[in-house]
């Protein structure tokens, strides 16, 4: 045995008995670092081992994946994972180490592989890697950014103590703090607490275990938990052992169908008679069907309606990722689904729970009091004080957290609000300043990457201005500048004979829009912002909003712009700021689950005119969108749009169709287009519907008298009129199939009339409504 296999049998034996994982890191030139991870591989007797990088000669029979598809291997275990960030073509991709950090078994080892200048940070200059590229914006090269991110990782490396290396002139790698072992007994770990559930790993998987499978009517429940502690599992287990105890239909939602894989693959093991494809799990038990139903979250509420489910007595819902999920949405299925679960992430790339919980609480409170809250705290594939799992928080800032509300509370008492403009030489270098931003950044977006703290450090030309309270840090703006392609360039982008790198919204609008203008334009757009939680609704968003204005108009910037999952609350606070809705993309944002929308302000006479034309196009377009590309559209967010332009005025022709059709003429085929220029009008003269959720909150006497607002007004009553009216969905009128449907259709004329103080009681019903 060489003396390297024999330093590994020691290491790997030392790991198992604590039920850790190792790390090693290789910091060489790239041939000598491929080299060394060949010798470690074939010192090594690995059964489940992965090459995540280019193609490596050194590593043959090795299975090796592209770092783009990292994401694939979630559910999956491996003993040995290799990531190569030393090779020219490869580079160091945060997004994928996240993943695959996770994947590692207890007893087996991350070999990371870098350049040999990662081991002295502070001499410079640090440039972008290959995987800068995915960073890049035209006209701008992966090798001409700064790498503030990489020196950052590099610091955190060396400062991993429990960490093994293996430098250029070891002939063995170093390992880290003293290893726990029988000879070391105050370093040795018990492992995790055994369940006496025989499905569950730990007691904190029992608990939320026992706890989904007795699920109570309006009494949901809400698991968070940071990665490896077996939540989407415990969602498994849960609904095999509600299968068993008769329960025959259940439904699952996620932001994809790969986050809840971990969860079918249980369901599949503990019920091995049934069968798993795209559509779920099924089986039959007992000589009856039952299944688990997976649906996209923009199926859920639209499921409701088929012929088989009772629209009262609806399945359960789990719903796994929740945090990755818009509030809004899941605000409606609180309302409609009577059992229902919630779980998420608390760290790392597949969601955050922190503003997940932020944005939700207070519903939950309102609307089921009774909920409750169950944290995951207990590892189930290895134990407390894993080093990787260590590591990989510290690299990524996992951890990162805005200051508490009671230090905020502190400095406002002392310190007025300053807007500054944040150097990101010094932020990459201020920890505590860059978990502040980067925490508020992460608990105000619905899913933040490992990969968006690197953009935030090494974006080209980010600006970053913030508002401070003293030394705390409460607002912060992410600003890209676009545009300001020239006429040969911006002419090519749109007619779709070119696509350069980045500057999604200039090239969005000349493409997509037939903007021109937009290619030549110059923006700046707002790629998020975020204020503290306990300062919303005070000015401070709209103080950091004014600074951004005063500086892109000195720049000489003409247009702002913003770009979102489409979403009543984000609408209303935009269009509050003075933005119009410029685009609606077709297809859905991974990161929200919704479709993209832009929006825009101009910063000159004539900028705003443009843009008010822009707005204008798109309102022309938005009714054609919705009855066929945009049908799937949710009628909140459809409601919301609706809502821009003026009002038409009624003509006589219009209400005399009204009458006829109120008073039991024709049908609604043969009327929809006067009923839907009426609602229009009618929607138009209400107030803006702003808000965290204006079609959710909106009591029924903001609108035009108690009678109307019975067939107009409810959050019921608009998102039914949207979805039948513009978007072809009849079936959402009513429940009682065409002659129901009918009659809610001559109730809301009736509705309409009476808004316009057209007597509309004195307009009969119809016979037999």
């Amino acid at each position: 045995m060489s003396p390297l296999a024999e330093w590994l049998r020691e290491q790997r034996e030392a790991l198992r008995a604590r039920r850790v994982r190792g790390v090693l890191w290789i910091a060489a030139d790239p041939e000598s670092a491929l080299a060394r991870a060949g010798e470690w591989i074939a010192a090594g007797d690995w059964r489940a081992p992965l090459w995540l990088g280019p193609v490596n000669e050194n590593a043959p029979g090795i299975p090796r994946l592209a770092a783009a598809k990292a994401r694939s291997r979630l559910g999956q275990e491996h003993d040995l994972v290799v990531i190569d960030a030393v090779s020219p073509q490869g580079g160091f991709d945060p997004d994928a180490f996240g993943a695959l950090s996770g994947t590692v078994l207890a007893g087996g080892w991350l070999v990371l592989l870098t350049p040999a200048h990662w081991l002295t940070p502070e001499a410079g200059p640090w440039r972008g890697d290959a995987d800068y590229r995915r960073l890049t914006q035209w006209p701008h090269a992966a090798e001409t950014l700064k790498a503030r991110y990489l020196r950052r990782v590099a610091r955190g490396l060396l400062a991993a103590e429990s960490m093994a290396v293996w430098k250029p002139d070891a002939a063995l790698p170093r390992a880290g703090a003293p290893t726990p072992s029988a000879g070391n007994p105050a370093q040795a770990q018990t492992s995790t607490p055994a369940s006496r559930d025989a499905d569950c790993l730990t007691a904190d998987q029992a608990e939320a275990v026992a706890r989904l499978t007795r699920l109570r009517r309006r009494r949901p429940l809400v698991l968070v938990a940071d990665r490896g502690r077996g939540k989407s599992a415990a969602l498994g287990i849960a609904a095999a052992r509600r299968l068993q105890q008769g329960e025959r239909q259940l439904w699952v939602s996620a932001p994809t169908r790969e986050a809840v894989a971990p969860l079918f693959a249980r369901l599949a093991a503990l019920l091995p008679e049934g069968r798993v494809d795209e559509t779920g799990f099924t089986l039959t038990l007992a000589g009856r069907p039952a299944q688990v139903t997976w649906l996209a979250p923009e199926r859920v509420l639209p499921a409701l309606e088929g012929a088989e489910i009772d629209p009262h007595a609806p399945p359960t819902l789990l719903v796994d990722e929740a945090a990755a999920i818009p509030a809004a949405r899941l605000i409606r299925w609180l309302e409609r689904f009577p059992r229902l679960a919630f779980a998420t992430t608390v760290h790392g790339y597949e969601g955050t729970g922190r503003g997940f919980e932020v944005r939700l609480r207070e519903r939950l409170d309102q609307l089921t009091p009774g909920w409750r809250r169950l944290r995951l705290s207990e590892p189930v594939r290895w134990a407390e004080g894993d080093p990787l799992e260590a590591l990989t928080r510290d690299l990524l800032c996992l951890d990162a957290e805005a200051a508490s509300a009671e230090t905020v509370a502190a400095s406002a008492e002392h310190h007025a609000p300053r807007v500054v403009w944040l150097d990101r030489e010094a932020l990459a270098s201020n920890a505590a300043l860059l978990t502040q931003a980067f925490g508020l950044l992460v608990q105000a977006h619905y899913r933040t990457a490992p990969s968006d703290l690197r953009h935030l450090l090494d974006g080209p030309e980010v600006a970053l201005p913030a508002v401070m309270l003293g030394e705390t840090l409460v607002a912060i703006a992410v600003v890209q500048p676009e545009g300001g392609f020239d006429a040969a360039l911006a002419a090519e982008i749109h007619h779709g004979r070119r696509r350069p790198r980045g500057h999604l919204m200039a090239q969005s609008l000349a493409f997509h829009g037939g903007h021109l203008d937009a290619a030549r334009a110059r923006w700046w757009r707002l790629m998020r912002i975020a204020v503290h939680p306990a300062l919303r609704r005070r000015g401070v968003g709209s103080q950091l909003l004014a600074a951004v204005e005063e500086a892109a108009t000195a720049a000489g910037i003409e247009r702002l712009g913003v770009s979102f999952g489409a979403e009543p609350g984000l609408i209303a606070f935009w269009r509050r700021a003075g933005f119009v809705t410029l685009r609606l993309g077709l297809t859905r944002e991974a990161a929200s689950g919704e479709p993209a929308l832009m929006l825009g302000r101009g910063l000159t006479p004539a900028a705003r005119a443009t843009l008010a034309a822009m707005a204008a196009d798109f309102r022309l377009l938005l009714p054609d969108l919705l009855s066929q590309a945009a049908r799937d559209l949710d009628p909140e967010v459809a409601a919301s749009l609706l809502w821009e332009g003026e009002p038409g005025p009624t003509s006589n022709a219009l209400r005399a169709r009204l009458v006829w059709f109120a008073e039991g003429g024709g049908e609604l085929a043969l009327v929809r287009p006067w009923l839907r220029q009426a609602w229009l009008d009618w929607w138009r003269h209400q107030p803006d519907p702003g808000g965290e959720s204006a079609l959710a909150d909106t009591p029924e006497e903001s609108v035009q008298g108690s009678d109307v607002a019975a067939a107009l007004g409810t959050p019921a009553a608009i998102a039914s009129a949207v979805a039948a009216l513009f978007q072809g969905h009849d079936e959402r009128l009513s429940d009682d199939g065409r002659r129901g449907r009918q009659a809610r259709a001559r109730a809301l004329a009736r509705g309409l009339l009476a808004a316009a103080g057209e007597g509309g009681d004195m307009v009969k019903p119809a016979p037999g409504e």
